[in-house]
């Protein structure tokens, strides 16, 4: 095999035509030897293998300097440039992570997670080098479904100022990770039907020189397009339109469902996978569409992942126009949903929890100064939530629970979460925000709230005295068992309080909790820093209440496992009860 011979792109220099070709098809086996089995971002990585290679073939990484954006198409730049072995053998498939990280490799300028960033990160890089004098080649890789985040046209509109050697190669495969959305996505459409050759030319219009190439899986034309633009004095596009999923048909046929992927069977691609039970996200999407069928005025918005609240294709087409992706744009949905909420409309914004930390100024400025009346449903925040470093959920409750006007509720259980999010469409008050529970479909026999207009009261579901335990949402289970430890070895009855409001305190509550109560424990699935419990400490700090505050420590964890974070952070019934 080529490919274990190769240990650095040095390496595939000397190679012949067929052998680059032959490396290719290596390359997918090793892809697909780890993507089987271990899951991953499958389509992007399939499509972009011929692109790998020409660029390592004609440019001298790490001299020459690539930034992969979002590193959903790193993987073959990963075997290329000495991590083989985590894509061939199995026993290697914890050296790496998913996407460009500096600490594997001096060939990874950044560690990427998140979209729409790579033009940006490059054009820094041009701009040391020029005032340097360095002469090396910058090179920035984005794909098309990336175009439509604001910080890629921001990069792409200042790229011409430079003046000096810049390449952006835009890998476009006529997708995001669901369809495309957006006006430019018809010229992208233009320029591929025309051979490149359109009057419109979206990046042309940026200031910016411009090479096409028809078959971004040609390892031949795409050599030949890299070393026309090798050393190049001024920035160009070379737009390359390649095949996501390329090699494996069912990826080619099917690209939404194999953008990203759990361990399969190779054979006939069916997942190894099995789930069972209720999920979050096909429960709010046949809630919602169900809320839409019933009221012309509900619209659903999500940024570029509908499957995070379950809206699969069918399921975006029984929606119908009530249903907006607005592809890679948070930004932009939140700023739009707050114009929905002003002129009569009901609005849900759904995303993660990650993606959310790109809109801070809109939620202040756009929704919650105007105080218009949107719902945000907050996925994936919390320790249960993804766990790659660059797409932690857990810093949500500082940067959304200090905005002025916002009420961000937490959600106990299922019948709760749906009372909750029901109230927030039907209200027209205050801009809501709803955390998506991450710690499994929890249902309760007891009666829920179905108002919550009566802002920041908390609710003690067990009355207690001496121990008081203020459980917030996914940490709540947690709280039950606490409190079930300390009588089982202490005697004493705990409080046991259900928050709900992550935004206010119920200074009511926790006044008359000083009368028999010694010790208030606050729980919170979120960094510790200017999170839940430090407000529920300062309201104490005058008094003899001893307050213990339990989260996660602000820190960045990477591809941890949620036992060993719970456990390191004494977030274990045992370990709090031995603290206090």
């Amino acid at each position: 095999m080529y490919i274990e011979k190769v240990n650095s792109p040095d390496d595939i220099r000397g190679f012949r035509m067929e052998q680059l070709k032959d490396l290719a098809s290596e390359i997918r086996e090793g892809l697909m030897n780890r993507l089987s089995k271990k899951g991953g971002h499958f389509g992007p990585n399939f499509g972009f293998v011929e692109a790998t290679i020409a660029l390592h073939y004609v440019f001298h990484s790490p001299v020459d300097k690539m930034v992969f954006d979002v590193s959903h198409q790193s993987y073959t730049h990963k075997m290329l440039t000495g991590r083989k072995d985590a894509y061939l053998y199995d026993d290697h498939f914890e050296d790496v992570s998913g996407y460009t990280n500096p600490e594997e490799s001096e060939h990874d300028l950044f560690n990427v997670g998140h979209t729409s960033t790579s033009v940006s990160l490059a054009c820094g890089l041009a701009k040391a080098r020029d005032l340097r004098g360095g002469k090396e080649n910058i090179i920035a890789v984005i794909g098309d479904g990336s175009l439509s985040g604001g910080e890629a046209l921001e990069g792409i509109n200042f790229a011409s100022e430079l003046e000096s050697n810049f390449i952006i190669l835009v890998n476009d495969n006529d997708m995001s990770i669901a369809q495309n959305h957006g006006g430019l996505y018809k010229n992208l459409k233009e320029l591929r039907e025309s051979n490149g050759t359109c009057e419109c030319n979206l990046f042309k219009a940026m200031g910016l020189d411009y090479r096409y190439v028809a078959d971004g899986n040609k390892i031949e034309a795409l050599i030949e397009a890299f070393e026309h633009v090798k050393d190049i004095d001024h920035p160009v596009v070379v737009h390359v339109n390649t095949v996501k999923g390329k090699g494996y048909k069912p990826a080619e046929t099917e690209k939404e469902n194999w953008h990203w992927c759990m361990p399969f069977d190779a054979q006939t691609g069916k997942s190894k996978v099995v789930t069972s039970g209720e999920d979050y996200e096909s429960k709010t999407c046949e809630y919602l569409l169900k809320k839409m069928k019933a009221d012309e005025k509900v619209v659903t918005v999500v940024a570029a992942v509908p499957t995070c609240i379950g809206f699969t294709e069918d399921k975006r087409k029984e929606a119908g126009k009530q249903f907006v992706d607005v592809g890679i744009a948070e930004e932009h949905a939140v700023a739009m949903v707050s114009g929905i909420a002003k002129n009569g409309g009901k609005p849900v914004f759904a995303t993660h929890s990650s993606f959310f930390q790109r809109t801070y100024d809109q939620i202040s400025q756009d929704l919650c100064v105007n105080n218009s009346p949107a719902t945000l449903l907050v996925n994936t925040a919390s320790v249960y939530g993804m766990n790659d470093v660059t797409h932690l959920g857990i810093y949500d409750i500082p940067m959304m629970s200090n905005i002025p006007n916002l009420v961000y509720l937490a959600p106990t259980n299922c019948e709760e979460y749906f009372a909750m999010l029901d109230w927030s469409i039907e209200q027209n008050q205050y801009p809501v925000a709803v955390r998506i529970p991450c710690n499994g479909v929890i249902h309760t026999d007891k009666p829920v709230d179905t108002d919550y207009s009566n802002l920041n009261k908390y609710q003690m579901t067990q009355q207690g005295t001496e121990i008081a335990v203020i459980a917030l949402g996914d940490f709540y289970q947690i709280g039950e068992k606490l409190t079930e430890l300390i009588f089982e070895k202490t005697g004493t009855t705990a409080t046991l309080i259900n928050p709900r409001f992550i935004t206010g305190m119920d200074e009511e509550m926790l006044e008359r909790l000083k009368e028999n109560h010694s010790k208030v424990i606050t729980l919170e699935d979120g960094i510790l820093n200017g999170g839940f419990g430090e407000k529920i400490t300062r309201f104490y700090s005058s008094s003899d209440m001893k307050v213990y505050n339990y989260g996660l420590k602000k820190a960045f964890i990477d591809r941890y496992s949620v036992e060993d974070v719970l456990e390191q952070n004494h977030l274990k019934p045992e370990l709090i009860l031995k603290d206090i």
